[in-house]
């Protein structure tokens, strides 16, 4: 026989220590929610969302939609893109009079690629408290999953969808050595991808984090020279919210680079970049695809 109640034993003491903390009034809560698995939600959340007087959210019936699995049902005020400066002002008004508000977004936490970021910072402005409730963190799910080695990360979020824009952004990410982690919706994630590949070059790895929590969910991990065969191989892998995590610039400064770059630069003036790759490699003894990434750069920089 199972004991499905061992599990709930344990967990109700820390349900007694949560209700016993404090949660002053005339504050603003900003909580994280599940991002795909709604059992990822945290006991702190579920207490809050459970004492507040409304839960400020993108978009009501998704919200209404997650408190009802947990058998929470609140006042919503709907607070998104096009009606934050409005939102924080009904907020504010109810903040003063004493309220606890909860600010959720559809999944993650708000303010994080996300509408929010206005209304804490209206809140913020207008003297009032503002509380973070943690939760379930894509950017940080994804970047633990990736098996890059690396101290730091640079959260990108969304590029833009236009090419040219989205060229440029990736250009000035280009020379970073921090880690990049991107968002990316399925219908730009193969021009996302070959963008990368054209701007950062074919030796970075890159990981794609798929539906992260959900059923379908996946992590795959190549080069960027590989990735787009990797997309094109099952129609599943264009499918579903993507966190891309990118390896970031390698350690410039090296003599060994530095004497490579000044290679290429002299055989550019005279050979195609393919020839000049080709043979800056049997000179320097480093990769050819390499160099041949590095020499297109130094052609497009002029």
């Amino acid at each position: 026989m199972t004991q499905p109640d061992s599990n709930l034993s344990a967990t109700l003491p820390l349900m007694q220590e949560v209700s016993q903390q404090v949660y002053p009034a005339s504050t603003l809560y900003v909580v994280g929610t599940p991002i795909g698995n709604a059992a990822d939600i945290g006991l702190r959340a579920l207490n809050v969302l459970s004492l507040v007087d409304a839960v400020a959210c993108e978009d009501t019936r998704n919200t209404a939609h997650l408190l009802a699995r947990y058998g929470i049902s609140k006042e919503l005020i709907p607070a998104h893109e096009h009606n934050e400066r409005e939102a924080a002002e009904k907020l504010i008004r109810r903040l003063r009079g004493g309220a606890r508000i909860a600010l959720v977004s559809d999944a993650g936490t708000p303010a994080i690629s996300d509408p929010g970021a206005r209304i804490v910072d209206a809140v913020h402005a207008a003297g009032l408290r503002v509380m973070p409730v943690p939760g379930a963190s894509a950017v940080i799910g994804a970047l633990s999953a990736s098996g890059l080695v690396n101290d730091r990360f640079h959260f990108v979020g969304f590029l833009p969808a236009k090419a040219k824009q989205r060229e440029a952004a990736l250009v000035e990410l280009r020379k970073l050595p921090a880690t990049l982690v991107f968002y990316e919706a399925p219908h730009r994630i193969v021009e996302t991808v070959d963008a990368l590949h054209a701007v950062l070059g074919a030796e970075r790895q890159i990981v794609f984090a798929r539906e992260l929590t959900k059923l379908f969910e996946e992590i795959h991990r190549c080069r960027l020279s590989d990735a787009a065969a990797w997309l094109a191989a099952d129609a599943h892998h264009q499918k579903g919210e993507f966190v891309i995590v990118v390896e970031g610039a390698p350690a410039a400064g090296s003599a060994e680079d530095a004497e490579a770059e000044r290679i290429l630069a002299i055989l550019l003036e005279e050979c195609p970049v393919k020839q000049a790759a080709s043979l800056a490699a049997r000179i320097t003894g480093q990769k050819k695809n390499a160099l041949y990434d590095l020499a297109l750069r130094m052609k497009e920089q002029g």
